[in-house]
């Protein structure tokens, strides 16, 4: 009987039948600012938490491939672009950094507007990871940039 009733709620009122009243601190709308949100079911994501056991090789080829598969392209070329150029030559506090800043933002255009600077970096990601990204959004060599680069590279040597 229980189950037919939980069944019978509209999909809102399930998830707070089911999740209470808990807040989570980080999450995806998936709305847009004129949204009324009647109609949204918000995601909850995991926090982020740093990964101080990691070795350095696991983490690069780890960010190698979040910086690859992002939710939205204009990122995954972007940070993709940047993971090739930069990751092997970071030292490991600025992997952290790094690994922070792509991951602990809940939203993919924030990362966007913060590197293309159309807004703002927030104080706990003005980092000089975050100056490198926004120095090579600017894309001063004037590189066509429609892509993310084949993975051929990975067996490169190191410059």
């Amino acid at each position: 009987m229980a189950a037919a009733r939980l069944c019978s709620l509209p999909g809102r009122a399930l998830c707070r039948h089911v999740l209470g009243s808990v807040r989570l601190q980080r999450g995806y709308r998936g709305d847009s600012p004129t949204d009324s949100g009647k109609d949204v079911l918000e995601i909850p994501l995991p926090p982020w938490q740093e990964r101080p056991d990691e070795p350095l090789e696991t983490k690069r080829a780890r960010l190698l491939y979040e910086s690859r598969k992002r939710g939205m392209l204009e990122n995954c070329i972007l940070l993709s672009l940047f993971a090739k150029e930069n990751l092997n030559r970071m030292s490991e506090q600025q992997l952290n950094l790094y690994d922070r800043l792509i991951n602990e933002p809940s939203n993919d255009w924030d990362i966007y507007y913060w590197a293309t600077e159309a807004k703002p970096t927030p104080a706990e990601f003005e980092n000089d990871v975050m100056a490198m990204l926004r120095e090579f959004a600017k894309n001063k060599k004037r590189e066509q940039r429609l892509r993310q680069p084949d993975l051929e590279y990975l067996f490169e040597s190191p410059r």
